[in-house]
């Protein structure tokens, strides 16, 4: 059997992350993802002519392909095809599985992928009436699963888990306010990573702040019951930014990559492993377990050989779940705070998991070469869907 090519991560920015109605309200999707494409090819010293193809995840919009979009304003040639992909909170992620894929089948050696989503901006939702007389219908979400299937509100899922786990809302708290001192540590060190688009942009995310136990036990309950439900502070407000990566081939990486100025960091991540799933859509939460199980036996590894795993927060119990059934070491964990801490712009959260590896995995901090030095990213969606990865480090041979 032939070996499949693999990809490298070559360079992996975001923009900030603010509440809906906040600093980047009046951006619609593409305009948040422009500027990170733009950078992106500056961080990996390529021409815009070298990019293959553009993959860029989104959950909001009603159609106009917004990757096609973002790429036009970041000043990628006409010639560059650009998809975008709806797996809801998967979708940031998928499009870097996708182009990554892509290139490990030959397709194409440089790729442009990640997510990006305003809530503030993001249609409104009427379904057209059957008949030509009556009024349009609102609705505030589409159906995730057809009949027989389940598909419940993922908030009314995550209460469920909840109430079925045992998870107490003090200990959900608890996580909430670490997802916040993490994410608080992290904001000198990520000021200079984000985009800001010359200023356009803020330098840091809005919704991170100190929270306290107390406070977080005083957040209004939103779903379930008084014992283990789901509250203001254990569930990820609806947000707005963007996040993408360049993948290379490795042997274009190996041959033509130079962001090596900076001595502090390496200079990428290779791709171990990659994974979209389906499970359950009635159980949405557990179906990255199931993919973080199939990279570990793909990769022969266990979960205490990671140095990170960047998990997804949109419900505080959802990630403690996770973490729990695969034995994740807190410590270990969303090591720059999570969606708790930010807030879920959809169809970008899952590539600012794939960011926050790069950056962790990357740094001056990172692990040494023998060490253990492998992450992973995981992340659900409604319909029961999943999907993650498994990178480590890659260093230029010779640089």
């Amino acid at each position: 059997m032939t070996q499949t090519r693999k990809a490298v991560i070559a360079a992996a920015r975001r923009t900030a992350v603010c509440p809906r109605g906040g600093a980047l309200a009046l951006l619609q999707a593409d305009e948040l993802a422009a500027p990170v494409l733009a950078q992106l090819v500056v961080d990996a010293g390529i021409e815009p002519e070298e990019v293959d193809c553009v993959f860029l995840g989104n959950a909001l919009y009603g159609g106009g392909n917004p990757a096609r979009l973002a790429a036009l304003r970041a000043g990628l040639p006409q010639t560059v095809p650009a998809l975008t992909i709806d797996t809801q909170c998967c979708s940031g992620l998928d499009a870097i599985v996708m182009g990554a894929r892509l290139i490990e089948a030959g397709a194409a050696d440089i790729v442009l992928a990640g997510g990006a989503e305003s809530f503030s901006r993001s249609p409104i939702r009427m379904t057209r009436p059957v008949d030509p007389a009556a009024p349009p219908v609102a609705y505030d979400r589409p159906a995730f699963a057809p009949a027989p299937f389940g598909d419940p509100d993922l908030a009314d899922a995550a209460a469920r888990l909840a109430a079925e786990t045992g998870m107490s809302r003090e200990d959900q708290a608890v996580f909430a306010v670490t997802s916040h001192d993490k994410a608080r540590s992290a904001r000198d060190y990520l000021r200079g990573r984000l985009v800001n688009a010359g200023g356009r942009f803020p330098k840091e995310d809005g919704f991170t702040r100190h929270l306290s136990l107390k406070t977080a036990l005083r957040a209004p309950l939103l779903n379930g019951d008084h014992e283990t439900g789901l509250s203001a502070a254990t569930i990820a407000c609806e947000a707005d930014g963007a996040a993408a990566v360049l993948l290379m081939s490795e042997g274009v990486f190996q041959e033509r990559f130079h962001l090596n100025s900076n001595e502090s960091r390496k200079t990428g991540l290779k791709i171990l492993a990659s994974r979209s799933a389906g499970g359950n859509p009635a159980e949405p939460a557990l179906v990255p377990i199931e993919v973080a199980k199939a990279m570990f036996a793909e990769l022969g590894m266990e979960a205490t050989d990671l140095a990170v795993t960047e998990l997804m927060e949109a419900y505080a119990v959802q990630a403690m779940v996770t973490a729990a059934h695969l034995g994740l070491a807190s410590e270990d964990l969303n090591r720059m705070g999570g969606a708790l801490a930010r807030g879920h712009p959809i169809g970008a959260s899952g590539a600012i998991l794939a960011v926050h590896l790069f950056e962790v995995l990357t740094s001056k901090e990172a692990p040494a070469e023998g060490a253990r030095n492998v992450g992973m990213a995981l992340i659900a969606a409604a319909g029961g869907l999943g999907s993650g990865i498994v990178v480590s480090p890659a260093v230029r041979e010779g640089g």
